[in-house]
């Protein structure tokens, strides 16, 4: 069986689509559209920006969104079986199975991109990738600290992404490597995703998804708030809210995706992490991208 996954901020590249745009109508097309829906140029910054306008908030987000769903949608053997996201991959895995339209979620990904800001903006914190230690030991280590600090990206065993204030990440950061953790590294992230503080960000696109249309999806997305498949609409939308406060499951959704018959994860978008986190947690699983 074919699992279709989807990555998340941090794969974008200057030049992403670009290929796509010249060899397909149909990417053209989806392509006008996105800057069209945004109001500004965004395929000219995918395909020509620098790094530091790749970063900005209200490019990021989209952009890796808008390059992952157009690679699946214009490839002629797209046939899933199920599809997963990590983070704001969860939108484009949305989309893939047809649980939202392709403008829909743009437009769902560009007000979640502007409500983290805003919530970074009310609560300067951070991330911090923690390797080597057992994920338990995080979680108690996380529990022990008087700070917000909490488990954020469980992104294979041996990898977690930590997410809280700065004091609190700084703190922790000590602490896992008093624990044995080969390193304990802050990342340069503008404030701490799937954390608590995240809260404003989630009541603001809370009510955004609540006000937009889901349809039947064509197969289970695996979400990553429980690493279950889903397919009831009313669920899916809950999750995906929820999923700005809650820790990132990938390590469990592939597991469960593999438990559930996939033998094959093809990655759709900008970079290759996600194979690379697939194999670490599934050996024997086959992996490509598009």
């Amino acid at each position: 069986m074919k699992a279709y996954i989807f990555p998340g901020q941090g794969a974008q590249f200057t030049g992403m689509g670009k290929d796509l745009y010249e060899s397909s109508s149909k990417a053209k097309t989806l392509f006008d559209s996105a800057d069209q829906i945004l109001g500004f140029g965004i395929t000219k910054i995918m395909f020509e920006g620098t790094a530091d306008e790749l970063k900005e908030t209200k490019v990021t987000q989209p952009a890796v969104f808008i390059h992952s769903v157009i690679s699946a949608l214009v490839n002629e053997d797209f046939k899933p079986n199920m599809v997963a996201g990590h983070s704001l991959g969860e939108f484009s895995a949305l989309v893939a199975n047809r649980t939202l339209t392709f403008e829909d979620g743009l437009r769902l990904v560009s007000q979640r991109a502007q409500a983290m800001q805003k919530a970074c903006e009310l609560n300067p914190s951070t991330m911090a990738a923690i390797l080597g230690l057992e994920d338990q030991t995080v979680e108690e280590i996380c529990e022990g600290i008087d700070e917000v600090v909490v488990a954020a990206n469980y992104n294979c065993p041996g990898q977690l992404v930590i997410s809280g204030s700065n004091k609190g990440i700084e703190v922790a950061c000590e602490k896992m490597k008093e624990a044995g953790a080969k390193r304990a590294l802050p990342l340069p992230v503008g404030g701490a995703f799937h954390s608590p503080l995240m809260e404003p960000a989630r009541e603001q696109l809370a009510s955004a998804i609540e006000s937009t249309n889901f349809a039947m999806p064509t197969c289970p997305v695996y979400q990553n708030v429980d690493a279950l498949p889903h397919d009831n609409v009313e669920e899916i939308k809950s999750n995906l809210i929820s999923q700005l406060t809650a820790p990132v499951r990938w390590t469990q959704s592939v597991e469960k995706m593999v438990a559930d018959g996939a033998t094959e994860f093809i990655e759709c978008g900008p970079g290759k992490v996600l194979q690379g986190l697939v194999k670490k947690i599934h050996r024997e699983s086959e992996v490509s991208g598009i």
